[in-house]
């Protein structure tokens, strides 16, 4: 084993230009009044990452142009459709109108594991909250359906990137794994 070099990653990498001619996944990010720059650009460069359909930032979560954004985004903001709504149900409506479930992240009387989560469930919004009061009880009673991170130490949540990253990479495993099986089901 060695580790790959630049070049060699790149070769993986979809260039800047042909971003738009490639699919993306039925999966849309929405940030609700998320405070830290920094969490934003890195909720940017993990969309990019996983190559949502978009990103939602809704309320007071800042949003580009801004060079602490652009410091963990890492020229994502450009890579990643955005838009940005003073009223979160504005989002939702948004996210809706792509035939998206809302999916809250937040421990709620109904919420199911992440990694539960089905491939009839796509497409959906998955929705983060802010970092110290989690998603705003109007996206809550506005979602389709919650899923959570089992936490297990004495702390009940993540910092908000952190869980994002988490609970999007396991969507995009159920959706790639679940797409694949779809495309090829295999003998009769």
């Amino acid at each position: 084993m060695r580790k790959l070099n630049h070049e060699e990653i790149s070769a993986f990498r979809v260039p800047r230009g042909e971003i738009g001619q490639v699919d993306r996944l039925p999966i849309w990010g929405m940030l609700d009044n998320i405070r830290s720059l920094y969490n934003v650009g890195s909720m940017f460069r993990t969309s990019d990452g996983a190559r949502v359909s978009g990103l939602i930032l809704c309320g007071f979560t800042p949003h580009p142009p801004r060079k602490e954004i652009d410091k963990t985004a890492l020229g994502s903001t450009t890579t990643v459709p955005w838009v940005h709504f003073h009223d979160p149900l504005d989002g939702v409506a948004e996210a809706q109108r792509s035939g998206a479930r809302i999916c809250v992240l937040e421990h709620t009387t109904a919420s199911i594991p992440y990694y539960a989560v089905t491939a009839d469930m796509f497409p959906l919004c998955l929705v983060v909250g802010n970092e110290l009061t989690g998603v705003s009880p109007q996206l809550v009673a506005a979602a389709d359906m919650a899923i959570d991170i089992p936490m297990f130490g004495v702390k009940q949540s993540l910092n908000a990137a952190v869980a994002y990253g988490i609970a999007l990479f396991e969507l995009v495993r159920i959706w790639r794994e679940s797409s694949s099986v779809r495309s090829h089901p295999g003998p009769a």
